[in-house]
């Protein structure tokens, strides 16, 4: 990434001189606020946009300290968690299909950084950062992963049904693609109350030839929805690399009729730039595509170890080059923004967080069983619940 500040920034000396000031007490050097520094920054994304139908968004994106800061510790916290969940799994405490996206997280950071909880977002299975991205709390998270009532989605939902609509947050679907017409559904909703916000729609690479996505794409370029289909290509559906599923890999240009821009899903900053574009385009042009070239380190799920059809070298490599939150570390460090230390500090903070919410969740009880007939049929139509000789009446349900 190129760097520089802005026009209007004051002389770096000017910057300095709080910090310097401050080193003659070193407890409030090392409580200074590195999260609430205001300054505007200008950052050069990693590499171009690169656009299908439409005119590229500039590559310059501004930012501040205190949104690199936070960018670093929420990605921090979704790694973390993610890890732990891997633990939890094999522990056995975790049952049932678990999808982690560890190497993803600029994605969900970046379009957060660039909307409102106004605007919508659904997704697929892998759903636990998108989540904690719209503001659910970890220990909602562990809840549900381990099936209790504290969970988002009460302990009914698991890993791939998270869900929590004040935020704008439709789910965690476990269906290949079927979120995709829900979320233009979300789009025509907010185009018919006109809300003058917008949906975005995460799938995979996997199920970019769902012929659903085409169906639903022609419809919300038809009606002119505010529908952004975001495809987050990691490169594997499953076990299957996309050369091998896709006779075209370019994705953004799948729409055909239908915009669409190339992103490096790696790049918290270009994603917040690229949503930013996408969310202006949308409510005054329709629908439009982005493709986000993005990694997951681990296997598709838990159970698929991640190594029978891509290299250990491959995952290191992607690693070592692209990782998101080391990104954010150089950068923050090479503006003075933050300290190493400051920054393991934020590391041992998300960590202790991580470990307190598992031992709440662990405290949380199991769904009691009467929930077996919740969230099924509408309530107040007393539907009746009968046993398996269908004579006798074994629950009136709310």
């Amino acid at each position: 990434m190129a760097l520089s500040r802005s026009a209007s920034s004051p002389p770096r000396a000017n910057l300095l001189k709080p910090l310097l000031a401050a080193v003659s007490s070193p407890s409030s050097f090392f409580r200074r606020p590195i999260s609430t520094d205001t300054t505007p920054i200008t950052v050069e994304t990693s590499v171009p946009f690169t656009a299908h139908r439409c005119e590229a968004p500039s590559r310059t994106v501004e930012t501040t300290g205190q949104e690199l800061v936070g960018f670093f510790r929420v990605m921090a916290l979704m790694r973390r968690a993610e890890i732990a969940a891997d633990s939890l799994y094999k522990a056995k405490l975790i049952r049932g299909f678990c999808h982690l996206y560890d190497g993803q997280e600029a994605v969900a950071i970046g379009m957060e950084a660039a909307i409102t909880k106004k605007d919508c977002i659904i997704t697929a299975y892998r759903d636990h950062c998108t989540f904690l991205g719209r503001g659910g709390a970890l220990l909602e998270v562990f809840s549900e992963l381990m099936g209790r009532q504290g969970g988002c989605s009460k302990g009914k939902g698991g890993s791939m049904h998270f869900y929590r609509k004040e935020a704008g947050f439709y789910g965690g679907h476990g269906i290949v693609g079927a979120q995709i017409p829900l979320g233009v559904g979300l789009a025509f909703a907010q185009k018919y109350n006109k809300d003058e916000n917008v949906s975005f729609t995460l799938y995979g690479d996997g199920a970019a030839n769902q012929g659903q996505l085409f169906e639903a794409l022609n419809m919300a370029a038809l009606w002119d929805l505010p529908a952004i289909l975001v495809c987050e290509n990691n490169h594997y559906g499953m076990g299957t690399a996309e050369w091998r599923a896709a006779k075209s890999p370019a994705y953004y240009k799948r729409g055909d009729y239908v915009p669409g821009l190339k992103v490096d899903g790696m790049d918290a900053l270009a994603v917040k730039q690229a949503c930013k574009f996408a969310k202006e385009h949308a409510l005054k042009n329709g629908p439009i595509i982005l493709e986000m070239d993005t990694y997951r380190y681990h296997g598709h799920s838990m159970s698929d170890p991640g190594s029978t059809y891509r290299t250990r070298d491959e995952i290191s490599g992607v690693r070592q080059e692209r990782d998101p939150i080391e990104r954010i570390r150089k950068l923050l460090l090479s503006l003075d923004l933050a300290t190493e230390k400051e920054l393991k500090d934020i590391e041992k903070e998300v960590r202790k967080e991580v470990d307190e919410a598992i031992a709440q969740a662990k405290e949380s009880p199991m769904p009691d069983a009467s929930e077996l007939f919740t969230n099924v049929y509408v309530k107040g139509y007393g539907v009746e619940s009968f046993g398996p000789d269908r004579k006798e009446v074994r629950a009136m349900l709310p």
